[in-house]
Parts: C-alpha cells; sequence; structure tokens
C-alpha cells in the first residue's frame, strides 16, 4: 500500500495490537513503548481508546487482547463455512491416525492458522488459532508457497529468512530448492524447523473463492513416528487436502 494511505494513528494501534498478539501473556505499557516506539503519552492516549472500545483489557499490571477483538476477528471466519468443511474432512483423519490436523491459510509470508483438529493424546502444538509462523519455516508455509508462481513467491519472499530453530531454511536459495521438492512430491514437510522433535507434513488444498490460499498439516512427535505411521499419515492428509479441495470448491 502507498505511504499517501498510511493513517499514523491505525498504523500505531495495530503495531500495539500485533505486539500484545505475539505474546503469551500481559505486556507492560513500558514494554509497548520500546516495542512500538511510541512516545509515552501517544500511547497512553492509544491504550486508552483502545481500551475503551474492548480492542484490549488491562491484566496483571499489563495488556492484553480484548475480547471486543476477538468477536470482530471471528467474523472473518463465519464469511464461508470453511470451519465447517475442514472439521468433517479433519474427523475422519483423527479418526484413522490419532493425529492432529491443523489448518492454514497464506498471509504474505506468513501462515495464520484458522483451525484445528485435535488428536485424542496430548501433543506439544505452537498452532493456537490465528497464530502466525514464517511460511519458510513450516510445512503448511512450503505447501502454499510451492502452489506460488515464481513472480508472486519473488515479490514474497524477504532476503533474509529469520531462524524458529537451528534447522529452520535460512536462506531463500536453501527455500526455491525444496519449494521444488515440494511441487514434484506434492508434500512439504517441517523436520523439527518450528519446534524440536516435533515433524509436520503438509499438503496444498488450494484457493477458495474468496481468495484464502489453504493448506493442512498434521505435527507428530519424531520419537513415535515409526515408517508405517509416517506413511499413513502422509497418505492421509493428502487424503485430507483433496477432499478439503472439492468442499471449498462449492463455498460461497
Amino acid at each position: 500500500m502507498p505511504d499517501t494511505a498510511d493513517v499514523p494513528a491505525i498504523r500505531r494501534a495495530h503495531d500495539i495490537l500485533r505486539t500484545l498478539a505475539a505474546q503469551p501473556g500481559p505486556v507492560k505499557a513500558s514494554e509497548l513503548m520500546r516495542a512500538c516506539g511510541l512516545p509515552r503519552s501517544t500511547l497512553y492516549l492509544l491504550l486508552d481508546s483502545l481500551e475503551q472500545r474492548r480492542w484490549i483489557e488491562r491484566r496483571e499490571g499489563g495488556y492484553i487482547v480484548g475480547i471486543e477483538l476477538m468477536a470482530l476477528g471471528a467474523a472473518y471466519l463465519r464469511h464461508d463455512s470453511l470451519q465447517t468443511a475442514f472439521h468433517r474432512v479433519a474427523a475422519e483423519f483423527v479418526a484413522r491416525c490419532n493425529e492432529v490436523v491443523q489448518l492454514a491459510a497464506l498471509d504474505g509470508f506468513e501462515v495464520v492458522y484458522l483451525a484445528r483438529e485435535d488428536a485424542r493424546r496430548p501433543v506439544r502444538l505452537v498452532s493456537d488459532l490465528g497464530l502466525r509462523l514464517p511460511a519458510h519455516a513450516c510445512a503448511l508455509g512450503k505447501a502454499m508457497l510451492a502452489g506460488l508462481d515464481p513472480a508472486e513467491l519473488d515479490v514474497r519472499l524477504p532476503a533474509e529468512l529469520a531462524r524458529v530453530t537451528e534447522r529452520t531454511l535460512a536462506t531463500p536459495e536453501a527455500l526455491r530448492r525444496e519449494l521444488e521438492e515440494v511441487r514434484r512430491d506434492g508434500l512439504a514437510q517441517d523436520r523439527e524447523e518450528v519446534a524440536a522433535g516435533l515433524v509436520c507434513f503438509a499438503a496444498y488444498v488450494g484457493v477458495t473463492p474468496l481468495g484464502k490460499r489453504l493448506a493442512v498439516s498434521t505435527s507428530i512427535p519424531s520419537d513415535r513416528l515409526d515408517n508405517a505411521h509416517r506413511q499413513a499419515a502422509i497418505a492421509g492428509i493428502r487424503q485430507v487436502a483433496r477432499e478439503l479441495a472439492k468442499l471449498t470448491a462449492a463455498l460461497p
């Protein structure tokens, strides 16, 4: 978007909300001041305004995202029947493989988690709904990036890739090579690139009528991933992607 369309107050409020959303607990005003680069008077004016609208709430000496913002965000998921379609096909995968299934969309060069169907056993996950991750670091992101044409990938690809773990792809060249494999195999993998001890398999779903670029994945602790379970999970997540693609093609 050109700079002439920028509204400073909205940009600053956006920076505050993104900072709060990225943290697991309350964020103090002093931390927001440093993170957002705002003068004290400007920050407190914005905090008061956001709090009045319940976009943020005070909690334990700091601030968290408020209930009104959650309600507004949930409206995004009501524009189509995507979650209903996802849970229908994901439940079948869970019944067969007893592993989690996750649905995400691509936003710029980030993955945003939209839905999750949990397994009947505990697993350490990083896929809370609304969470964002760098697309190059996770299987979901690789699956969706591989579906872009080269020119669009060039536009989205940053010059440097941030590491999430020591196994995260570190260069655009390494990512491009892996995306070629994803296009060839129809499967993307995350080999402990987001969380140590966790392996993910993802498959591209497609683009919905509303323009959401989607993928699905399953995340499995590496210590229970023998060859038979690996093959079952890969076949299953590909099936989830195929079935969801058929359902989303009919969405409004």
